[in-house]
C-alpha cells in the first residue's frame, strides 16, 4: 500500500506501445529509492510494478513498467508522453508510519481539473469526478488525486476542492495542473468501505421485507 506522500516528481522517458499494453519509462530525477524488480511503486497513484530493462537488470535512474491496456484506458496513463511528469510513491510496509493515508493505488476514476484558484493567500484545485465517486466523498474527508494524498476542503452536487500547500506545489504535479486536465481519482478507502457495507445491508433488508410481504399475502 502507499500514502499519498510523493517523494519525488519523475518524468516520462518513453512509452513504448505493444500487443498487451505499453512499456513506460520513467526518468526518476534524482530519486535516492533503489528500486528492485517486482517492487510496487505509485506512478500519478496507480500502483505498477518494475520490470527488468533490456539488459535483464535495474536502472534507479531510468525505471520500467509493464502497463496493461486496461489501466492504460481507465486511467490518465494512456495519456502520458515523453517529457510529462509523474508523482512517484514507494510502497510502504504495515509497521512504517503513515504520513498520508491509506493509498491503494487502485485508480477508482479519472476526474476533470474544472476550476484552480490562484492568490497570494491560498491555491485552491476544484475536480470533477465520475457521478459514481460522489458517494465516498466526504468534506474533510482523504481523497488521492494523482497519488497525492489530500483532504477535501469544500464539497459540491457534483465536485470536490482541495487547499495545496507550496510544498505540494513544488514536488508533485499539481502545480502545473490547468483546467481541463484529467486526473487520477481514488477515494478514501474507509469511506468506500463502509457505503458499501451499507449498501449490501440495505439491499439484504430490502429482500426480507420483499420476502415477508411476499408470506403475507399467500397467507
Amino acid at each position: 500500500m502507499f500514502t499519498g506522500i510523493v517523494e519525488v516528481m519523475g518524468l516520462v522517458a518513453a512509452v513504448e506501445e505493444n500487443d498487451f499494453g505499453a512499456v513506460l519509462t520513467i526518468d526518476t530525477q534524482g530519486w535516492d529509492h533503489h528500486a528492485q524488480a517486482g517492487e510496487s511503486i505509485a506512478v500519478n497513484g496507480c500502483c505498477l510494478t518494475v520490470t527488468e530493462n533490456a539488459e535483464g537488470g535495474i536502472d534507479p535512474k531510468r525505471l520500467r513498467f509493464d502497463v496493461i491496456r486496461q489501466t492504460l484506458d481507465l486511467t490518465t496513463l494512456g495519456g502520458l508522453r515523453p517529457g510529462d511528469g509523474v508523482n512517484l510513491e514507494h510502497a510502504v510496509r504495515a509497521d512504517q508510519m503513515l504520513g498520508g493515508h491509506i493509498v491503494q493505488g487502485h485508480v477508482d476514476g479519472v476526474g476533470e481539473v474544472i476550476a484552480v484558484k490562484k492568490s497570494t493567500e491560498e491555491w485552491r484545485t476544484r475536480v470533477r469526478p465520475p457521478a459514481h465517486l460522489m458517494d465516498y466523498i466526504v468534506p474533510q474527508g482523504s481523497i488521492a488525486i494523482d497519488g497525492v494524498s489530500l483532504t477535501v476542503a469544500a464539497l459540491g452536487d457534483d465536485w470536490c476542492e482541495v487547499a495545496l500547500i507550496p510544498t505540494t506545489l513544488d514536488i508533485t504535479t499539481l502545480g502545473r495542473t490547468e483546467v481541463g486536465a484529467k486526473v487520477n481519482l481514488e477515494a478514501d478507502y474507509v469511506s468506500k468501505t463502509v457505503v458499501h457495507w451499507l449498501r449490501r445491508r440495505e439491499e439484504g433488508a430490502a429482500i426480507v421485507e420483499q420476502g415477508a410481504t411476499g408470506a403475507t399475502a399467500a397467507g
